[in-house]
């Protein structure tokens, strides 16, 4: 599965350097033609995709992080088990969701700096449907993993 998932990220990085290149060039053409109005304009058509690619690039660390702690947690049988019931078509029932997040939120609780915690967390917080949350939540494992300290709104 990480294949064809790493495939993907360098055929969508492909595209962006493309893209990028192609409307890098237009802008230059637009700034060189000296009026302010292309100027400007060319200013914004050089910036545009410098912030898609960063957003690409952040979206991608943040992946891969998640992976090498997914790793590492395999590694010492530490991923979180899915103990979660199920509807006949395989949707996660509710309050089987709540009651292991509450497990893992009393866990976390007990155990702030550690960063097995907090990713087990994510991954409640994702079973639950609260993505926003889930993520703080794998940012903060992350940050503990690094060593630096949580961010002060996890």
């Amino acid at each position: 599965m990480f294949v064809k998932q790493r495939v993907t990220a360098l055929v969508l990085i492909a595209v962006l350097v493309f893209y990028v290149l192609l409307v890098g060039s237009r802008g230059v053409i637009a700034i060189r033609d000296g009026q302010p109005v292309t100027v400007v304009l060319g200013v914004g058509i050089l910036i545009v995709p410098f912030v898609g690619a960063w957003y690409i690039w952040r979206e991608l660390s943040f992946g891969f992080a998640m992976q090498r702690l997914a790793r590492e947690l395999a590694a010492e049988d530490g991923l979180p088990q899915d103990e979660l019931a199920r509807t006949p078509g395989g949707r996660v029932v509710r309050d089987s969701a709540d009651e292991v997040f509450e497990r893992r939120r009393t866990e976390t609780e007990a155990n702030p700096e550690d960063w097995r915690a907090w990713y087990r967390l994510a991954v409640a917080y994702g079973d639950a449907r609260d993505n926003a949350r889930g993520r703080r939540a794998m940012l903060t494992a992350i940050r503990l993993h690094a060593g630096k300290a949580p961010a002060a709104s996890a």
